[in-house]
């Protein structure tokens, strides 16, 4: 005998869909400031100094009041100590001098021979200037201009995308139950191919 029922099982179908995770960049904007500094050329220049000083040359011709005064005063000193060695000179002559001999003339006679004759000429004047010099100078610099590059950029941004897991069911689940007999027939003896049963046998 065949079964009369067929049990069919569907299973269900589902479809996944994975998404990864990903990290966006959006793209920042740059500047760009240039600047030019000059430069230049710089020419530095000094002569030769000559110093000329003519105070000695000058005071030789006219001294100065205070130059006048310690001149005298050197003077006076000189001649006070020429007229002290002269008179110790003549009083020690005087005091070795013998009876009936005629000292004063002896003393203007030695006096007056071996000394230098003084015309009182002078020639001025007596110092020459004095020259000094300082040497000259050329300096030169130069400097070539300078370009100055400013980058400014704005902060570059990121986008964090998280992932993503999509389902979906493209079949649901299902029992098919079908009949796969004949038909039934009630009461069974009106089945055209009924056969009674022997139940005597």
């Amino acid at each position: 005998m065949q079964p009369l029922i067929e049990i069919t099982t569907v299973p269900i179908e589902i479809q996944m869909k994975v998404t990864n995770a990903r990290l966006e960049y959006a793209r920042g904007t740059a500047q760009m400031e240039v600047s030019r500094d000059k430069g230049g050329l710089s020419i530095r220049s000094r002569p030769i100094r000559v110093n000329i000083d003519t105070f000695e040359a000058r005071s030789s011709v006219m001294p100065t009041t205070p130059q006048v005064i310690q001149q005298s005063a050197q003077r006076g000193q000189q001649a006070a100590y020429q007229a002290t060695a002269v008179m110790a000179q003549q009083g020690r002559v005087m005091m070795e001098a013998k009876i009936n001999q005629d000292v004063i003339p002896q003393l203007a006679k030695q006096q007056n021979i071996g000394q230098p004759t003084n015309v009182n000429i002078q020639f001025l004047p007596e110092g020459g200037a004095d020259l000094s010099w300082e040497g000259g100078e050329l300096s030169i610099q130069y400097e070539m201009d300078k370009l100055n590059f400013d980058w400014r950029m704005n902060q570059m941004q990121f986008t964090f995308v998280p992932g993503d897991i999509e389902f979906t069911m493209t079949q649901r689940p299902d029992v098919i139950i079908k009949y796969v007999g004949g038909p039934l027939y009630v009461p069974p003896s009106a089945d055209p191919e009924y056969e009674p049963v022997d139940v005597k046998a």
